[in-house]
């Protein structure tokens, strides 16, 4: 029986994932502790004594899993800078939506394509404009959908009132 093979019918690769997950979680309470204690993140140095790790990598790869996931956030590139999301393992964080200045683009995006919209009014650049509206709201731009949604609703009104 081959080493990989063995690995897997021993359910060794879900121990891993499990030991991972645990050491995440007293990695996650520490950075916790810790910043509520001094009012600032620990250097991965600190976290490397304070948990037994033998090495800052290790530590590394560990929050940048947990960054991954969306429990650890950094301010900036300084030292000290970790942020904690949340501590618990049970919520899952949910990814975050598109920066200001894609935001910003967006909204003008689908301004223009009103706009356009507004010269050339052809089913296809109905169903764009649906389409658009319709990211607005998936990508958690709520402000955003409801006003583009109330344009739309107020051009096929209009439409229909002209029939």
């Amino acid at each position: 029986m081959g080493q990989r093979h063995w690995a897997k019918s021993k359910g060794y690769n879900n121990r891993m994932k499990e030991r991972s997950s645990k050491r995440q979680r007293e990695l996650l309470n520490f950075v916790d502790t810790f910043i509520q204690g001094h009012g600032y993140g620990p250097s991965y140095r600190e976290i490397m004594r304070a948990l037994g790790y033998k090495s800052v990598s290790t530590v590394a790869v560990h929050i940048d899993g947990l960054m991954a996931k969306g429990y650890l956030q950094k301010r900036d590139r300084s030292a000290r800078s970790l942020e904690v999301v949340t501590t618990h393992f049970d919520d899952v964080p949910t990814k975050k939506g598109p920066s200001p200045a894609q935001e910003k683009w967006l909204i003008n995006a689908v301004n223009d394509k009103f706009n356009s919209f507004e010269n050339i009014r052809s089913p296809e650049a109905l169903d764009e404009l649906y389409v658009l509206v319709g990211a607005l709201k998936v990508l958690g731009l709520d402000g955003a959908h409801v006003s583009m949604k109330a344009r739309l609703v107020d051009y096929l009104k209009n439409q229909h009132q002209t029939k």
